[in-house]
């Protein structure tokens, strides 16, 4: 928590959505588990959020907003940021979102998200009834996409690939993942040396 300390955030270990309050407006966090986390992504992270927002955006409908790193409200401990988010029209005039008006949720893993991505936010969303998870890796030797469908509770694998797909839920989306991986390898190559 190192960066809290750097901000003079009070020292907790579990915070409240109405702690929440006390943050500076223009901080960027989530809340997960009653864990405060202060995201940084790099480049490429956001290169593949805007991509999978802007794919989604093709066959959106109206009444559907597909929104950035946008808070969702889920109970006292969890106010996660998806990295991409549907939301219903109606539900898109406040911040954060209801939980209820969330179609879909979708993360891409950084090195430090992995497992929280993985298992925190995926029984959280699913507890929260949003009706769809992905899961974009960009850590993998390819980028990967996993697709997860709430049934009975809990999330249920539905796809899971790194080659060109298209999803046909909510509406047909194309991902062009292996177009990803080589964008991803071609920033690693050209990278500075530390």
């Amino acid at each position: 928590m190192t960066a809290a300390l750097e901000l003079n955030l009070p020292d907790k270990q579990d915070w409240t959505v109405d702690d929440l309050a006390t943050l500076p407006k223009d901080l960027r966090y989530e809340l997960i588990d009653g864990r405060l986390i202060l995201p940084a992504p790099l480049p490429f992270h956001q290169i593949v959020c805007r991509r999978v927002a802007n794919a989604i955006e093709v066959n959106c409908p109206d009444d559907i907003v597909v929104s950035f790193d946008q808070s969702v409200a889920i109970d006292s401990h969890n106010e996660p940021r998806p990295d991409v988010v549907l939301i219903r029209e109606e539900g898109a005039s406040r911040t954060p979102v209801l939980a209820a008006d969330v179609l879909l949720a979708v993360e891409v893993i950084s090195p430090e998200s992995s497992i929280r991505d993985r298992r925190d936010k995926a029984k959280i969303y699913a507890y929260a009834g949003i009706p769809a998870y992905w899961i974009i890796d960009p850590l993998n030797e390819r980028v990967t996409f996993s697709e997860f469908l709430l049934s009975g509770g809990s999330y249920h694998r539905r796809v899971d690939t790194d080659g060109l797909v298209t999803i046909d839920r909510p509406w047909p989306v194309t991902l062009d993942l292996p177009a990803w991986t080589g964008r991803r390898d071609r920033l690693r190559k050209v990278a500075r040396p530390d």
